[in-house]
C-alpha cells in the first residue's frame, strides 16, 4: 500500500469520489471540482491510497478548521475519509487498512504544517464516517447535533476543543409558490447529487416552484445561516442522507404544488 498526494492525473477520479463507474456520481455535476478549486487556496489537502498494483482505493480530504463547517482554531478538519467498498467499478478495497493508513498520513501531514490537533465529524450510527471508528484511533467526542458527532485529537495542550456551528435561521416560504431551498457546500458528492436532483425537479415542475440554491462554500454565507448542506421544501427540512431519489424529491415538491390555492 502507498499513500500519495492528489496529482492532476487523479483529479477526475477524486471529483467522482472514486466512483467513476457510477451514473449517480456523474449526475452530481461539477460542484466538487469547483469546491476543490476554491479550497485548495485555503489549505485543502487530499491524499489517496493505492494498493500494490497502483490502483486507487481510498481518499482523505482535510483543511484548516477555520474554513470548515465547525468552529475552532489551529486544527485541521477531516471532511471525508472514504475507502471504496462496492463490488462494481474499482472493487472492494475495505478491510485492508487503507482507512487507518490515510488517517495516520493526514495526521502526520497536519503536524508538519503546524496544526495543534485534528478534528473530524462522524455519525453515531454504524455506517459511513462512523464516530466509533474515530474513537478507536484516539479521537474524543467534543460536540454533537443529532447523529452528527464532532470529534478531535489534540496534538498539544495549548489548544481549545472545537464545536459545531449551529443553525442560525431557516429559509422562508415564498408566498404563492412552493419554495425549494438547497444549501450546498460542494465537498460531498452525495449532497451535490441532492442539489442537482432538487434543481431538476423544481425546473420540471414549472413556475409554481421557486428554487433557491445557496452556496455555503462561502464562509460568510455559511455563517449567515449556520447550515452547510440541506434541502428544505416550503421551509421544512428533508432528510438527505442517504440521498433521496429524484422521483422522491419530485413527488415531495409536486405534493406541495397540489396544495397551492
Amino acid at each position: 500500500m502507498k499513500i500519495i498526494d492528489l496529482a492532476p492525473k487523479h483529479e477526475e477520479l477524486y471529483f467522482l469520489c472514486l466512483e467513476d463507474w457510477s451514473a449517480d456520481a456523474r449526475e452530481a455535476g461539477d460542484h466538487k471540482k469547483c469546491w476543490h478549486a476554491r479550497m485548495k487556496d485555503q489549505g485543502l489537502r487530499v491524499k489517496l491510497a493505492q494498493d500494490d498494483r497502483g490502483e486507487v482505493g481510498g481518499l482523505i480530504q482535510y483543511l484548516p478548521i477555520e474554513s470548515s463547517f465547525a468552529a475552532g482554531e489551529g486544527l485541521y478538519f477531516i471532511h471525508c475519509i472514504w475507502v471504496h467498498g462496492y463490488k462494481k467499478g474499482r472493487g472492494n478495497f475495505q478491510k485492508r487498512g487503507m482507512g487507518k493508513a490515510l488517517l495516520q498520513a493526514a495526521e502526520e501531514d497536519a503536524r508538519q504544517l503546524g496544526a495543534k490537533g485534528m478534528a473530524a465529524w462522524g455519525i453515531s450510527l454504524p455506517f459511513w464516517m462512523k464516530a466509533s471508528w474515530f474513537r478507536k484511533h484516539g479521537y474524543r467526542k467534543c460536540d454533537r447535533i443529532g447523529i452528527q458527532v464532532l470529534l478531535w485529537k489534540p496534538f498539544s495542550t495549548d489548544v481549545t476543543k472545537p464545536a459545531w456551528i449551529r443553525p442560525v435561521k431557516s429559509p422562508e416560504k415564498k408566498p404563492g409558490q412552493v419554495t425549494v431551498t438547497v444549501f450546498n457546500n460542494g465537498w460531498c458528492l452525495a449532497q451535490n447529487l441532492v442539489y442537482e436532483r432538487a434543481r431538476r425537479a423544481a425546473d420540471e415542475l414549472g413556475e409554481r416552484v421557486f428554487f433557491q440554491g445557496i452556496d455555503t462554500s462561502d464562509r460568510d454565507v455559511f455563517r449567515e445561516w449556520g447550515i452547510g448542506d440541506a434541502l428544505f421544501i416550503d421551509g421544512r427540512p428533508v432528510r438527505t442522507g442517504p440521498p433521496p431519489s429524484y422521483d422522491k424529491i419530485r413527488r415531495l415538491i409536486a405534493g406541495r404544488v397540489k396544495k397551492l390555492t
